[in-house]
């Protein structure tokens, strides 16, 4: 299982470039925040697609990477429900299924009054086996 250190070095980067932070780290839970911005939105005034994108993106990658391994997006879908509107976004997640090589997983985008804004699903591929890069996947 993933530990908090591990989850502090992703902190940085894009993750911080975009205020997201980490919420909630439990066994079984994993919540990050996004504080909006100016920067954060699009022309319309709305939360960026992007920005809600990576969002549920980062968190699917921390999903994926809690068994220790370290895992890249090999796939993911996303559908938009509402505007991002208010002070910051909320996405919680969960593995569906999870395999050797790839692990496939969802998130769910939440604004500040509790409004499901996107769901995305992802699949990521792990580049480590028990441990260790192989060549083959560098």
């Amino acid at each position: 299982m993933i530990i908090k250190e591990e989850i502090r070095k992703l902190e940085n980067g894009f993750f911080k470039h975009n205020h997201y932070h980490v919420e909630k780290i439990k066994e079984k839970e994993i919540v990050l925040k996004a504080d909006i911005t100016d920067t954060s939105n699009n022309p319309y005034g709305f939360t960026h697609g992007g920005f809600i994108f990576g969002l549920g993106d980062t968190l699917m990658g921390i999903l994926a990477y809690r068994s220790g391994k370290k895992a890249v997006t090999l796939d993911a879908n996303i559908s938009y429900l509402k505007p991002g509107t208010g002070k910051y976004l909320i996405a919680k997640g969960q593995i569906i299924k999870e395999g050797s090589n790839i692990c496939f997983t969802k998130s769910d985008i939440y604004n500040d009054q509790k409004e499901l804004v996107a769901t995305l699903t992802g699949t990521y591929y792990y580049i480590e086996k028990k441990g260790k890069m192989t060549e083959n996947d560098r």
